[in-house]
């Protein structure tokens, strides 16, 4: 779908931030992969459509769209649609990539979500289900840091200007009575931007004294010495928030519903298989994350880290517009007009087919 020039140049603005290397990485960091193809002789293809471009990050918080592609549940429910996938570094490049069509359905946070939407004027997603909640934490040196008090004066990582963990932690810091300029992330806290994968030999130059971030970045950390200090779930009603939605390019959702109805079912079956087989999820997780970089996670790492995270279909709606507020409250995004952000009713649809109650859209959703 083409992409407005002044929307291309936010993006692009989003996209260039300091320490990130997305530009050489073109729109993911990854080359496309089928995943594991199980196409059923006589399968068909469904809508007409030869293939599905599916994106999402190599993130534990991305497990239902690494398992979902690593144990073969998108294809299953596909049939002869091929699955085809791309591995992305942050939002801004992902939503970009479904600005320029590169991809269809992707797997993302609410802040690149929220943005993107915006951005556009409300015409280029919508937000289709839930992924994960949870899985956030902020983690410090304890020879540094002892107390939440002590993390004034500190410098303290977050993986990107504005994104989902950086929104949190400029709103932590204002509850805290503190004063930080959100564009430089200076003032009473330093805030460091600064990528996921960069994070730990960052924390072990001893150049930051702590990150807020997500796993498996926080479980790296603490393999490095440093220490839970906070979850961020316990910030939040029944301990439950958005860290990943599913979006989908409005242009394919109309013309390609089928499709999507598939991929949710993928998704919806993937989660409930995480469920019941949570060491087999874990181990499948973590062996697409070695086929994506090269590099799986070690068990000191990949425990802590799963456990930390919870696998839903609900979109946690509420807690969307709330992260939109904390974004406006910072400075870093206008009162947004999220009135159709959402639209679950295919989610609701293959829920209601597996017996599972439906989900709420928190009035957000297309009328």
């Amino acid at each position: 779908m083409p992409v407005a020039p002044a929307v291309r140049r936010t993006l692009a603005v989003l996209a260039a931030l300091p320490l990130l290397t997305l530009a050489a990485c073109g729109y993911g960091s990854q080359a496309k992969s089928d995943g594991r193809q199980r196409i059923a002789a006589g399968a068909e293809k469904i809508d007409g459509l030869d293939a599905v471009q599916i994106g999402y990050f190599g993130n534990l918080t991305h497990a239902t769209a690494l398992v979902g592609q690593d144990q073969g549940f998108f294809q299953k429910e596909l049939g002869a649609t091929k699955a085809e996938y791309t591995a992305f570094n942050a939002g801004p490049s992902e939503i970009e990539a479904l600005n320029a069509g590169s991809i269809d359905i992707g797997w993302i946070g609410p802040s690149p979500a929220i943005n993107g939407y915006t951005k556009a004027d409300g015409t280029n997603l919508r937000i289709i289900g839930g992924a994960a909640s949870g899985g956030v934490k902020l983690v410090v040196n304890p020879d540094r840091i002892k107390t939440l008090k002590d993390v004034k004066g500190k410098k303290i990582a977050t993986p990107q200007l504005g994104n989902t963990q950086d929104v949190a932690f400029l709103n932590w810091i204002a509850e805290q009575g503190w004063k930080v300029d959100a564009q430089s992330g200076q003032g009473d806290v330093s805030v460091v931007r600064t990528d996921n994968a960069i994070a730990p030999n960052a924390y072990k130059s001893g150049s930051i004294d702590g990150a807020w971030v997500p796993e498996p970045t926080a479980s790296k950390l603490v393999a490095e010495g440093a220490k839970v200090l906070l979850d961020e779930a316990d910030l939040w009603p029944d301990k439950k928030f958005v860290i990943t939605n599913i979006i989908v390019r409005q242009d394919f959702l109309k013309k390609y519903p089928k499709v999507v109805e598939a991929v949710l079912r993928g998704s919806v079956e993937t989660n409930a298989w995480i469920a019941a087989n949570p060491d087999k999820a874990k181990a499948s997780a973590n062996a697409q994350l070695k086929a994506d970089s090269g590099k799986e996670l070690p068990a000191n790492v990949l425990g802590p880290a799963w456990e930390s995270i919870q696998f839903v279909d609900d979109p946690l709606a509420s807690t969307l517009r709330t992260e939109a507020d904390h974004a406006v409250k910072a400075g870093l995004l206008e009162q947004p007009k999220l009135d159709g952000i959402y639209d679950v009713r295919p989610l609701n649809k293959v829920l209601k087919a597996a017996g599972e109650p439906e989900v709420d859209d928190a009035g957000l959703g297309v009328k």
